[in-house]
């Protein structure tokens, strides 16, 4: 982040989609970015739903390395059987 720009901006965007087979796709993304555009982190959500109602929900929290690169520091991935849902 460049000295004397501490203004931090939360940006989300989220996309889903329909497959063919009926597969529902939820993609919840949240970063983090300085006043300079530069993504500081990121939340990334990807809910997917299967025709038979199985549901696989995958989140990965990624922060900016020393070089700016995104790097994964948390996944968490859940499973629901449909028999759960």
């Amino acid at each position: 982040m460049s000295e004397g720009n501490d203004e931090l901006s939360e940006v989300e965007v989220v996309t889903s989609t329909v497959g063919d087979d009926g597969t529902v796709v939820v993609d919840d993304l949240t970063a983090i970015v300085d006043g300079d555009g530069n993504v500081l982190a990121t939340d990334e959500i990807i809910a997917v739903e299967a025709p038979d109602g199985t549901i696989v929900v995958d989140e990965v929290i990624s922060v900016a390395g020393d070089d700016g690169e995104l790097v994964a520091i948390e996944e968490d991935v859940v499973v629901i059987e449909s028999d759960d849902a």
